[in-house]
């Protein structure tokens, strides 16, 4: 058993109705070739937004942190709250991210150039720098490499004005990707105009719009040692918080025409002391539908199979192995998600102990 190593690995088999969740850059649904086929795809940066965003129903604001081009802007609310006068603030502010190494475009607004991930704390202390008159440049730096927000921690930062600034992933999330083969489709849609005349009837504009409909693969994993590094004591609660949004997230991409909000059909955690495993191999062969039960059973049944050939080859089965859903031989214990979170929480309070 290695103590080195602890990393938590989340399998989910979802199923979404016809939706557009992920669109590309002409408004179609992502896909993927995967197995030589296509595949309904939703982007790991879709998803994350999509946990980040529930993150904010989960942890205190102050836990949390911004990714911005107007850093600057708040800097200088901080020192406003702080009671600084706001023509003062607006001026000062700026000079703690130049004395921080990182480059602003006065031309265009005290703006960075790139986003800017930064924690609530972080943006705090750098307040409380220029208010008291701090003129030590390394200080300012420091302030920006320490107190990391949970987010930060789980997702990372790069600074690409100064390396030292970056702070390095603890959880990688996969692109999802459906178990089968998915062949989008059209939705030929009218809108009517509520006040057209009588001679002028009909709809009042004509569109189409891409769809399709899939049972997904989800896998993510966090390194939790690598977390616990950066965030120390807070991580029991980050594992727990991101768990809870992983599961239950969903990207909002064409919600109001969709409403494809759906919870998991079955949810598999394992906890490995050796390396992350993604059993997304499970699917490379894509699902048959079974004969009036869709893809859910076949995505299930592949997906153990998968694992039980890889553990028997590969590696051992895992320390720990839960589930939720209902599936006879996963060989995992069954929880709701609630005790899957009391359990994760009480697993890793152990371990970073």
């Amino acid at each position: 058993m290695n103590k080195n190593r602890f990393y938590i690995d989340f399998h989910v088999i979802q199923t979404v109705p016809p939706s557009c969740v992920n669109r590309d850059d002409t408004g179609r649904p992502k896909t993927a070739k995967y197995g030589g086929v296509d595949r309904a795809r939703v982007s790991s940066q879709a998803w994350k937004h999509a946990i980040r965003k529930m993150f904010k129903e989960i942890f205190d604001s102050e836990d949390l942190g911004l990714r911005t081009k107007y850093v600057v802007n708040l800097i200088s609310e901080k020192m406003i709250a702080a009671g600084m006068d706001a023509e003062k603030a607006a001026k000062e502010a700026p000079n703690a991210l130049k004395n921080a190494g990182i480059k602003i475009n006065d031309k265009k607004g005290n703006t960075t150039g790139a986003l800017f991930f930064i924690s609530s704390i972080q943006a705090a202390k750098l307040a409380e720098l220029l208010i008291n008159g701090e003129q030590d440049k390394k200080a300012y730096k420091n302030a920006l490499k320490t107190f990391p927000s949970i987010d930060m921690a789980l997702f990372g930062r790069m600074v690409a004005d100064d390396v030292d600034l970056n702070v390095d992933a603890a959880c990688q999330v996969a692109h999802s990707i459906s178990t089968h083969s998915v062949q989008n489709e059209y939705d030929y849609f009218t809108a009517v105009d509520d006040f057209s005349q009588l001679d002028n009837a009909g709809a009042g504009h004509l569109g189409t719009m891409e769809f399709n409909s899939s049972t997904l693969y989800r896998y993510a994993t966090i390194n939790v040692l690598d977390l616990a590094k950066t965030i120390g004591a807070d991580t029991p609660s980050a594992v727990a918080g991101f768990a809870e949004a992983f599961i239950c997230s969903m990207p909002d991409g064409k919600q109001n025409s969709y409403a494809n909000r759906t919870l998991p059909d079955l949810v598999y955690v394992t906890i490995r002391r050796d390396q992350p495993v993604n059993l997304s191999g499970a699917f490379e062969n894509p699902v048959s539908a079974y004969k009036h039960e869709g893809f859910v059973r076949g995505s299930k049944d592949a997906l153990f199979k998968h694992a039980k050939d890889v553990y028997d080859n590969y590696c051992d089965v895992p320390d720990y192995s839960f589930i939720i859903g209902d599936y006879e031989n996963s060989g995992a214990e069954k929880k709701n998600l609630n005790e899957l979170l009391i359990s994760l929480r009480e697993i890793v309070a152990k371990e970073v102990s």
